[in-house]
């Protein structure tokens, strides 16, 4: 058994280290981008990004002034069960560490309503699901409005087929890519529901950058897909040049038969996300 207060302390353990410390993964992949790189003006921004993730990382600052709202997936093992008020213990340890820390809070009490801060980052967004085998994982997303602002749903009529899927990837990084801070990591997600299709899209940046998909089929479609996004020429910051992405990572799923439900989620060139396991 896992209790909530479990949980809370893998979040605030998470948060700090997901604010400063650029994923191993993207780190690499940006250091291998800048060496295929053939525009100068690209190569520039692609070393100053690399520079600054090391900064962060050396001092301890955060790699953005949007420090985002917090994400939490929890994902609970078939032979494990979780006791107590889950929402409850992550918002205390999101304040916790927000304040600890000295990250921006970024969330308003009420979308339509009042716009007012919170003062805490409160409330995260908690999401909990089951997995195969013991324990606990909980994975942790700082997730920043740029990003999030370019994120796209679309429901597809089924037969559109992976074509349809493809035109639409490219028309959405093709519409915000830039100003959603690039290099990204493109999350995409295919299928379930309308109100389940973005949180597929976003559980596909938890991938690790690198790591071919387990479908050989889905994969090559992968890297397809990645070879026309960096064909936009968007490039890094916005400013022309070949690496306007650093992968495309497809998440797929059951649907309807008379649906194809299709979202868009990407990581920006800060991806912040921490991983933890319990039990």
């Amino acid at each position: 058994m896992v209790a909530s207060t479990d949980i809370a302390l893998a979040v605030r353990e998470a948060i700090p280290r997901a604010a400063v410390e650029l994923r191993a993964d993207v780190f690499g992949a940006m250091r291998a981008a800048l060496e295929r790189e053939r525009s100068e003006r690209a190569r520039e921004v692609l070393g100053q990004l690399i520079h600054n993730a090391e900064i962060a990382a050396a001092d301890r600052v955060p790699l953005c002034q949007d420090t985002g709202y917090v994400w939490v997936l929890v994902e609970v093992g078939e032979d494990s069960c979780v006791c107590g008020d889950v929402q409850e213990a992550v918002d205390g340890a999101v304040a916790d560490a927000y304040a600890a820390t000295g990250l921006r809070a970024s969330l308003a009490r009420d979308a339509f309503t009042d716009r007012e801060n919170t003062g805490f980052n409160t409330p995260a967004f908690v999401d909990i699901a089951t997995r195969p085998g013991p324990g606990v994982t909980v994975h942790v997303m700082l997730k920043g409005g740029g990003s999030d602002n370019a994120s796209a749903l679309r429901m597809l009529a089924p037969g559109e087929g992976e074509d349809g899927v493809r035109r639409f990837v490219l028309e959405a990084v093709a519409a915000k890519a830039a100003s959603a801070c690039p290099p990204l990591v493109v999350g995409v997600g295919v299928g379930t529901t309308f109100d389940k299709v973005g949180t597929l899209a976003k559980k596909a940046l938890l991938r690790t950058v690198g790591e071919a998909h387990p479908d050989a089929h889905v994969a090559a479609f992968e890297a397809a897909l990645l070879d026309e996004v960096n064909a936009l020429g968007i490039g890094p910051g916005g400013l022309g040049g070949d690496t306007t992405a650093l992968a495309v990572h497809v998440l797929t799923a059951p649907a309807h038969i008379t649906a194809l439900p299709v979202a868009v989620n990407v990581g920006c060139c800060a991806v912040r996300t921490a991983s933890v396991e319990i039990g």
